[in-house]
């Protein structure tokens, strides 16, 4: 399995033979080295609805013909622009050909805002664990810390977890290296910061302040095999 890391919220699972994209905020994401053109996952997984994480989600679906998968408003609103969705919701799990999906629970919000500035509502937040090849992933969201992080930690035997650190509308690295307590994963990525103003963080502070779990700070394009 290949893991690739793409700037603010953007991961890529390669498994034997589907590659599998999540919240790919492409367009106006300064940190990204995707194009839209050249993305053809077979999944698209999304966190929640807000823009910066639904981003290309639409044109890169109608390209592929990728199956998007995200909690169900968001997956109703997304299947009306015309392409394939399944819907979930927290606590769910579903198992696809690729491996499992099982949403957990997030802390933040969720809505999209459209081009006339109508904020439609998309449901609840979420984070993502993918469970493929005998590997777990975590992809976290965006989220608060909550305590419950240490139930999906002790349920699930996390490889790699995903959380973000920029504070502001997220946990920033203080609560951050916390969680990371709580996942108990054998690594932890940091995510979601410096893509704009209010989120710009020094990653080197959370994984100074992680004790006892390895930390990787991912290059934007960075790949490693699980």
């Amino acid at each position: 399995m290949q893991i690739s890391y793409h700037g603010h919220s953007i991961v890529k699972i390669k498994t034997g033979d589907y590659t599998i994209l999540i919240d790919p905020f492409i367009t106006g994401n300064k940190l990204t080295d995707l194009e839209v053109g050249n993305e053809k996952p077979d999944i698209i997984l999304l966190t929640h609805g807000h823009n910066d994480h639904v981003g290309d989600t639409v044109a890169i679906a109608k390209a592929s013909d990728a199956l998007v998968v995200a909690p169900n408003e968001l997956a109703v609103y997304l299947g009306w622009q015309g392409i394939r969705t399944h819907g979930m919701n927290i606590g769910g799990a579903c198992e696809f050909e690729f491996g499992t999906v099982k949403y957990t629970q997030a802390f933040h919000s969720s809505s999209y805002t459209t081009e006339t500035n109508e904020i439609i509502y998309t449901g609840m937040p979420a984070g993502i664990l993918v469970m493929a090849e005998d590997k777990t992933i975590y992809h976290a969201g965006d989220t608060a810390i909550f305590g419950d992080m240490e139930m999906i930690g002790k349920r699930h035997s996390i490889d790699v977890a995903f959380v973000p650190i920029g504070d502001n509308f997220t946990m920033g690295p203080v609560d951050a290296a916390y969680a990371v307590g709580l996942l108990n994963p054998k690594l932890a990525v940091p995510i979601h910061f410096n893509t704009f103003p209010p989120i710009e963080q020094d990653p080197e502070t959370f994984k100074a302040l992680v004790e006892g779990y390895e930390v990787k700070i991912m290059e934007t394009g960075e790949t490693f095999e699980l």
